[in-house]
């Protein structure tokens, strides 16, 4: 079993999340560490505590997509645990995710139950597809207001029990173990996502080429989120909604009429400026996309 590690100036993170995963099982892990031109020391870092793991540092940062790449082809394993440096994974999480992959040669991806350091959850572990009807849900805010609707809150699932696996359209590659087979059938990451998006797109492909994507929350981790993009607010609230037009663009857009993409375009690009006011007004890092 592979584990790669996308990391950018997060030293401290990546080092504790490498030692949850060494501790995590005792299966053999090859933990992949991919560098995107970090300068805080981190692959040093992890030469000196992990010399087991494989390095590989980028020239300069080519964005999560392309990374997870890089690591994906160095990878031996038949099963590739992605997983970003800020999500510590929990005693048997990588080792219940492997054994459901084992038992279920259908499904091509599963994720763990995510939460956050203060114990709520991360809602991006299980998502439907933000076709633009689900899309226009969640923007609008009507997917808060009855998050458990089927239709209203079905983009993060609500109506879905929360304690019980169950299939779902994607979850996040901040922790996805995904069939090594699977992924060499429908592709790799799309380098068109620099950063976000990438993530829902490959688990559209997958689901495309006919595996199954499902929600494991007896594996449990714990993701931090935003350690990386933090450092980089204006930046990263551009990627996000930029990933957002590709994915329409790319999945959606052949269906609909030119005005019917001229307004999806102008509601992405309206949100993207809103919320670029609002953090540099504010002076925010955590303000979220």
């Amino acid at each position: 079993m592979s584990a790669i590690i996308v990391s950018y100036n997060v030293k401290d993170y990546l080092l504790e999340s490498l030692r949850a995963l060494y501790s995590s099982t005792d299966i053999p892990v090859e933990a992949i560490v991919v560098d995107n031109a970090s300068k805080d020391g981190s692959l040093e870092a992890v030469r000196d505590e992990f010399p087991q793991a494989k390095l590989h540092r980028m020239k300069k940062n080519v964005g999560f997509g392309r990374a997870n790449n890089v690591g994906l082809e160095i990878a031996e394993g038949r099963f590739a645990l992605l997983l970003n440096p800020d999500v510590m994974v929990a005693s048997d999480c990588v080792g219940k995710l492997a054994d459901f992959l084992l038992v279920r040669p259908d499904v091509g991806a599963v994720g763990p139950r995510l939460l956050r350091p203060d114990g709520t959850r991360d809602l991006a572990a299980r998502r439907a597809f933000p076709t633009p009807a689900i899309a226009f849900y969640r923007v609008s805010g009507l997917s808060r207001v009855f998050p458990r609707s089927p239709r209203f809150g079905r983009y993060n699932m609500g109506h879905q029990p929360v304690d019980k696996p169950h299939e779902i359209d994607a979850g996040t590659a901040a922790c996805l173990m995904v069939r090594r087979a699977a992924i060499e059938q429908v592709g790799f990451f799309d380098p068109a996502y620099f950063m976000y998006g990438e993530d829902l797109d490959l688990c559209f492909r997958l689901k495309q080429g006919g595996w199954k994507i499902f929600y494991l929350p007896t594996a449990e981790a714990i993701h931090v989120k935003g350690a990386s993009s933090r450092q980089e607010t204006n930046r990263m609230l551009y990627e996000f909604h930029s990933a957002m037009w590709t994915f329409h663009h790319k999945h959606f857009a052949d269906d609909m009429p030119a005005f019917g993409n001229g307004l999806v375009w102008a509601a992405i690009w309206s949100r993207w400026a809103v919320l670029t006011g609002w953090a540099n007004l504010t002076k925010n890092p955590n303000v979220s996309p």
